[in-house]
């Protein structure tokens, strides 16, 4: 095997840990997000202790704080010294608790969802790219028929039928996991078909690399950017789907916390107490933007080609002036070294 040049043989290098976090520390909206989203997981395994501390809880019912409707009572839907976030209408729940406690369920849909689907994804995706033939045409039939199902409408029914002793999160997470895998693994498919005829492949073939040393030591690496970027965006789609599903009563079961089965309620009590959207849907968003302000300058810190920094150094860096000579690979073909 031969090539016109030395450097296509040359497998991408790795990437260092203190290069992607020096890259990672410029961006501050993806620093911003990564530590929101920290603060966010904090809480969620904290949120008992933070509720105990403040005097309140999502399971008891304060009557006393609805109106003759079942409304809050008061203004800006019954915040208070008491209930800082208002409470919940008919119930009189706190609303602080009902949010500090339902982040708990949300993270763990989304994020155990996101890591199914992600996982499913990449090694069906890596398995179909570099194969091909029979194993490719079966993985990417079976992406073409999940596609084509009405994915909700499936995540209803199996719901619906699920076992009682079943829990239901660990249900939301395989139901939403086994249904969100098509994409990231129809991309990794494509990069994978794309990356079998680069030069540092075809090296390690001729060498005798086995399936499994190219997978690990040269896909996969070169996969990693892409794989957290549809990761972080895949979440906040995770608990998007749990709350469609809380929504429709097939989720999180109540009395249990839950941003989307809070959300679902406050959307028939908005025009009489908008507070109670407000804040889970308020948690939502941010949690969202946290994770894809985190994703892209992830993405830019493990690929610093695509990164806007590195183009920036990278114009510094070069030279001014055109008055550099040729090198002998710039040199024409035909001319005698």
């Amino acid at each position: 095997m031969s090539l016109e040049r030395s450097d296509e043989l040359v497998d991408p290098p790795t990437l260092r840990a203190d290069g992607v976090w020096r890259r990672l520390r410029r961006d501050r909206f993806a620093v911003a997000g990564g530590i929101v989203v920290v603060l966010y997981i904090l809480v969620a395994l904290t949120a008992p202790l933070i509720t105990r501390a403040a005097g309140v809880d999502p399971y008891t019912y304060d009557l006393a704080s609805l109106d003759g409707r079942g409304a809050p009572a008061g203004g800006w839907g019954g915040i208070s010294s008491d209930h800082w976030f208002g409470v919940q209408p008919l119930t009189g729940r706190d609303l602080f608790a009902i949010v500090l406690v339902g982040s708990r369920a949300s993270l763990v849909v989304g994020l155990g969802a996101t890591a199914l689907s992600v996982a499913l994804g990449t090694v069906l995706g890596l398995l179909a790219g570099w194969f091909g033939g029979a194993v490719d045409w079966v993985i990417a039939r079976g992406i073409d028929v999940l596609i084509g199902l009405p994915a909700l409408i499936f995540m209803i029914a199996v719901g619906a039928v699920a076992p009682a002793w079943l829990p239901r999160l660990l249900l939301l997470v395989l139901i939403i996991g086994f249904f969100g895998w098509t994409t990231i693994a129809r991309v990794v498919r494509g990069q994978v078909m794309s990356l079998r005829s680069s030069g540092f492949v075809r090296a390690s073939q001729a060498l005798g690399a086995g399936h499994a040393q190219i997978i690990f030591r040269h896909l996969l690496p070169n996969l990693a950017a892409t794989i957290v970027v549809f990761a972080t965006i895949a979440i906040p789609g995770a608990i998007g789907a749990e709350a469609a599903l809380s929504f429709l009563g097939v989720g999180v079961p109540a009395p249990t916390p839950s941003w989307g089965r809070s959300i679902g309620d406050a959307v028939t009590w908005f025009s009489v107490d908008p507070m109670y959207l407000v804040f889970p849907g308020a948690a939502l968003f941010v949690l969202t933007l946290a994770f894809n302000a985190f994703g892209d300058g992830l993405r830019d810190a493990l690929d610093p080609r695509t990164s806007r920094h590195s183009r920036r150094d990278r114009a510094r860096r070069s030279p001014r002036g055109s008055g550099r000579t040729r090198t002998r690979d710039q040199s024409p073909r035909g001319a005698v070294a």
